[in-house]
């Protein structure tokens, strides 16, 4: 476990595993990408910095939030590494990594799978009252029930898939971390797009979208495919958001084959 201080001195945590070109891996809401299952299968072709986002595991946490921070702390991860790195975002995680790479030079390749479009469609994405009941239940003392009504709503789940749910290594963490879910939405809500930033942004970058996914869904990653000078969209075939739970084979080929095309 390693740690690094970040622009506003909040200890960001991370760990190394696997070897080759280094990768930073950073998860959506609710987990860290530490816990996921794929994390071996991605170190048998890189040296894998898994992160935990600032108020999730290891990781330290302020006062106060905002959604700039987390671009900081990523963009403080990946200079401690020493060398140009790749990094792949998950969802939350993808908007992250996308913010990270206007504060950093040593972004050589970067992977967004499935995060908001740039204009904030994430109301879309998700029923208009879900975040309130989510943190009441919260404040009620229902972790699990918060997180099991996120399932339920924003990803469709039957309840077979989340009795299955409830048996991923992560699910857990997902309870443990409930609290953040609500400031970081309500954040990405508020976040000031900045076009023309973006829109100069070089780091060639590999959009990643499951075939089976909402609509909303592929509506933001052709967002992001209009505005990002240099970039590809790959469709993951019978994929929704969780491929790298449900196609793990599928996920790492992709990274891989877009990561290690150049030299």
């Amino acid at each position: 476990m390693k740690k690094v201080r970040s622009k506003d001195g909040t200890l960001i945590a991370y760990e190394c595993s696997g070897e080759g070109p280094p990768l930073v891996a950073v998860p959506g809401v609710l987990t860290s990408s530490r816990l996921w299952p794929v994390l071996p299968a991605l170190g048998e072709h890189f040296t894998v910095y898994a992160v935990d986002r600032r108020g999730h595991g290891d990781s330290g946490d302020a006062e106060s939030y905002a959604i700039e921070r987390e671009f900081e702390d990523i963009a403080a991860v990946v200079d401690a590494i020493g060398t140009k790195v790749n990094v792949l975002g998950h969802s939350f995680g993808g908007h992250c990594v996308l913010g990270a790479a206007l504060l950093t030079a040593n972004i050589r390749r970067l992977v967004v799978y499935e995060t908001d479009a740039p204009e904030g469609m994430v109301s879309q994405a998700l029923p208009a009252d879900l975040v309130d009941r989510f943190q009441a239940l919260v404040e009620a003392g229902d972790r699990v029930g918060a997180v099991t009504t996120f399932f339920r709503e924003s990803f469709q789940m039957t309840p077979e898939e989340i009795e299955e749910a409830k048996r991923w290594p992560t699910f857990p963490a997902m309870v443990a971390t409930a609290h953040t879910f609500p400031r970081e939405v309500r954040a990405l809500e508020t976040y000031q797009f900045e076009t023309l930033q973006f829109s100069q942004m070089k780091v060639p970058t590999l959009l990643l979208v499951g075939g089976d996914s909402p609509d909303f869904a592929k509506r933001s990653m052709e967002s992001w495919h209009s505005v990002l000078p240099n970039n590809r969209i790959v469709v993951m075939p019978g994929q929704e958001h969780m491929a790298h739970y449900t196609a793990p084979d599928l996920f790492v080929r992709e990274i891989v084959s877009f990561v290690k095309d150049m030299p």
